[in-house]
């Protein structure tokens, strides 16, 4: 660990620590291989030096369409020994939303197993970059028009004559994708000390050390699970487990068996563990904190008096890095903490003049860094949000918030169009351009309504003007072969053209949709 901010690289952290700590281990897979910090090392010269074989040069952008497992792992340790970006994908997406991930990130190459291998069949006519793709799997697949397809297991070649990058800082290491509001999804430019600094947040905040054990079950797609948690691990020189995907039901017998230390959790996640049967054992372990957003007060009580473990929110975004974080000794419930000073600062303002609010009032979350490259570098091809986003040298974060008189903040609410589901961020602008391409939909509104589970943030909601004869099975079941299953709408309503409320431009009131929620007339598809 360095606060030198010019070896704030992923090549120089796994360097540092394979010549510090070679035979520690450094990351364990559950039911899976475990890798010690020099194996790490050799592996990603071994995929940069695969990567250069096929053509593959610096500022060159490789996509994951990856599960949590090594191959994730080795990938973006490899990209960035070739001086690469590295594109994180959602696995889950599909039709369109896969075609415009790829197409805007320029990927010329992309990483993926034979099943999502498959997605690209009906895209492959409209990708505009990609050149190469990787299975890991070792599954046939069939030809994909003007695309190689190769075996991972060509990448992996004798590292002796790779080269060590040169990488800065300041340049871009990542893009990763967040919600759109009034259009598509963006790919956040992430700069190399962006992404440390998430893992020297959570080293600061979380009194992350050496000895500790980070227990993973996010998914390394996001900034959570990869920059916040196990690049933290790296960084410190800690031991990072992985699950490939979150359950409930072995949440805790990980956390023991594993004798984890520290762990995330985002949205339903904890409400889903808390409803898991009560076991005679569920204080002896080694976990000392969780880190969540959000985190209900309910639930922080909750989790301390049954499983005797501190959990404290925090509060952040791919943009903006974790600029608010609860003091360990000092956490507030239902606060989402105060500034990472260090490097962030942070306001309340009015969202339309940027003048500060006073303690109390409400108005937008407002962050800038102090440090070069440890925040986002812009929307990548995307400068007009850039600079939208960007007003009167603040971030405006689109999310309402509070600030006490004792430099608490609480998070509020959204003052974006979007809306999140199980910890995913969802573009309503996305899923209404799915739904209206739908024969019978004249037009669709999507909005994010109140889940009935404590702490589950929205469930999607589709509200449809139809222009013929036209059934809400019909419209769930077209979302099904083209919207990501965590952004598929639970409520279908169809309502009249004049029935829908408008603004004096003619813009769909959602405000006023969501104020009607759930209706007598609304479909449900867990029904």
């Amino acid at each position: 660990m360095t606060r030198n901010v010019t070896q704030w690289t992923t090549s120089q952290v796994i360097k540092r620590q394979a010549q510090c700590r070679p035979d520690a281990i450094a990351i364990e897979f559950i039911d899976g291989p475990s890798f010690t910090y020099s194996e790490l090392y050799r592996r990603a010269k071994s995929i940069a030096a695969g990567l250069n074989d096929i053509g593959f040069a610096a500022g060159d952008k490789l996509a994951c369409l990856l599960p949590n497992g090594p191959e994730f792992v080795d990938m973006w340790l490899g990209c960035h020994q070739a001086d690469g970006v590295l594109v994180a994908l959602n696995t889950e997406l599909i039709g369109q939303f896969l075609l415009h991930a790829l197409n805007l990130s320029e990927a010329s190459v992309l990483v993926c197993d034979a099943y999502q291998a498959a997605k690209l069949s009906e895209i492959a006519g409209k990708l505009t970059h990609l050149t190469t793709v990787i299975i890991i799997d070792g599954k046939d697949v069939s030809v994909i028009p003007n695309i190689n397809v190769m075996p991972v297991s060509s990448l992996y070649v004798d590292p002796a004559n790779i080269a060590e990058p040169e990488s800065q800082f300041n340049n871009l290491a990542a893009l990763i994708f967040t919600s759109g509001t009034t259009g598509p999804s963006k790919a956040v430019m992430m700069p190399h000390a962006h992404c440390y600094l998430f893992a020297q947040g959570t080293i600061d905040n979380l009194d992350l050390k050496q000895s500790n054990c980070y227990y993973i079950c996010l998914p390394l797609f996001h900034a959570n699970g990869l920059f916040m948690q196990l690049y933290a691990c790296l960084v410190a020189g800690a031991k990072a487990v992985i699950r490939s995907r979150f359950s409930a039901s072995q949440w805790l017998t990980d956390i023991q068996r594993v004798r984890a230390t520290h762990t995330n959790l985002l949205g339903v996640m904890a409400e889903f563990i808390d409803r898991q049967p009560v076991m005679g054992n569920e204080t002896e372990h080694n976990l000392r904190v969780i880190a969540a957003a959000p985190a209900a007060p309910a639930m922080i009580t909750r989790f301390k008096q049954r499983f005797a473990v501190k959990m404290i929110e925090l509060y952040g975004m791919s943009e903006v890095n974790i600029p608010l974080c609860n003091p360990l000794e000092d956490s507030r419930p239902g606060s989402c903490g105060k500034p990472y000073s260090a490097y962030f600062e942070v306001r309340i303002a009015d969202p339309e003049s940027d003048i500060p609010c006073a303690a109390g009032e409400v108005g937008e979350i407002q962050v800038r860094p102090k440090l070069a490259s440890g925040f986002m570098s812009g929307y990548y091809q995307m400068p007009d949000k850039t600079v939208e986003a960007w007003r009167n040298l603040w971030f405006h974060t689109g999310d309402a918030g509070r600030c006490d008189a004792d430099g608490y903040y609480y998070f509020v609410d959204r003052l974006k169009d979007c809306l999140r589901r199980r910890g995913e961020n969802i573009s309503s602008y996305e899923v209404e351009t799915a739904i209206n391409a739908l024969d019978g939909v004249k037009e669709s509104a999507v909005i994010g309504v109140p889940s009935e589970i404590p702490g589950g943030e929205e469930e999607v909601m589709a509200i449809i003007v139809a222009d013929g004869n036209i059934t809400a099975q019909q419209v769930f079941s077209h979302c099904q072969t083209c919207v990501p299953a965590y952004a598929l709408p639970r409520y279908i309503r169809f309502m009249q053209e004049s029935a829908i409320p408008r603004t004096a431009t003619n813009k769909i009131r959602k405000v006023t949709l969501r104020e009607q929620g759930v209706t007598t007339d609304t479909w449900d598809s867990t029904d």
